[in-house]
């Protein structure tokens, strides 16, 4: 069950992929089923996220459009007071979107439903066309809150040098080389003992949930969400050992850019960036604060890869 507090007290942050006619529709019934329930809403004012080439512009949202059909909002900007005394975040869109909107909520403890109207929507709890019936549950506080495993990581200077750069990520941090020219030689450690030296394109360490991501793309294997694990890929290594692990969620995994070789970047959550140069390490490991993640059904795990990834099951028979 959600701990909401009292009737008149409540509100919800929204964070949206803005601009597309299916958003606006389903944020349009968000926002009516929340004033008839008395539940304060705000939106953040844009979709911030960084627009690469031929993607989509930049859409404000259209708060009068809301208010229109009676519906009051305060339209906020994205920063850490944005979540403020919210009870959760219903995100609309897609994995990107959710990752977006992750940047705000986990700082603040807040927890995040995702509604999918991207394509995959991996993280998504729920599709658009039930909006109504996730509502329904909202309102009446029918939802659980779980926890995802997140990582932290930290950039140092060589292996006691000083820390150049830290963050933290749900899906994964990905080591690449930045130039994209040759390879990056690299050397993995698990808990303080090295691993594996290789060169490749780079290396990545996930979550559970980030399993089905860049690492799955990457070759690596999918792993129930509710597993305790890290998960390290290789991406495109030549090596004859330069297989997936799956280690101990306690486990410390670093790895190490050679100093006479290519610097590197670790991208988080494809998202946030560090620069790693030459010589440095990425030291990842669990951190202390798990991002909380609503939960309004009980479909099984086994049941969204199906559906996600249009898995063949014709001629399953199940249990006699």
């Amino acid at each position: 069950m959600g701990d909401q507090p009292s009737t008149g007290d409540r509100a919800f942050l929204v964070v949206a992929h803005t601009g597309r006619d299916e958003v606006t529709q389903t944020l349009e019934t968000v926002g009516r089923r929340c004033a008839a329930a008395g539940i304060a809403l705000r939106i953040l004012d844009r979709d911030t996220r960084l627009p690469a080439d031929g993607d989509e512009p930049w859409h404000p949202v259209d708060p009068q459009r809301l208010r229109d059909t009676g519906v009051q909002v305060e339209v906020i900007q994205a920063d850490p007071a944005a979540a403020a005394d919210c009870e959760l975040a219903i995100v609309l869109g897609g994995d990107g979107t959710f990752l977006r909107a992750a940047e705000l909520a986990y700082p603040a403890r807040l927890p995040l439903l995702g509604i999918n109207l991207g394509h995959i929507g991996f993280l998504a709890e729920a599709e658009a066309h039930v909006i109504d019936e996730v509502m329904d549950r909202l309102i009446s506080g029918d939802y659980r809150v779980e926890d995802r495993m997140v990582l932290e990581i930290e950039v140092r200077d060589e292996a006691h040098g000083p820390v150049l750069g830290s963050t933290w990520a749900l899906n994964e941090v990905a080591v690449q080389n930045r130039s994209h020219n040759g390879v990056l030689e690299l050397i993995t450690e698990v808990d303080g003992r090295p691993v594996s030296a290789f060169g490749a394109d780079g290396l990545l360490i996930a979550t559970p949930t980030g399993s089905t991501a860049y690492a799955f793309s990457a070759g690596g294997p999918v792993m129930w969400p509710d597993l305790e694990a890290i998960l390290v890929v290789p991406s495109n290594a030549h090596a004859l050992f330069a297989r997936p692990m799956v280690t101990s969620p306690r486990s410390q995994i670093a790895v190490e850019v050679d100093a006479r070789g290519r610097s590197a970047v670790a991208v988080c959550d494809g998202r946030r960036m560090l620069d790693v140069p030459a010589g440095a390490r990425v030291e990842t490991r669990r951190a202390q604060n798990a991002l909380r993640w609503v939960r309004v059904g009980s479909e099984p795990f086994a049941d969204r890869l199906v559906t996600k990834f249009s898995l063949p099951v014709t001629g399953w028979r199940g249990r006699s």
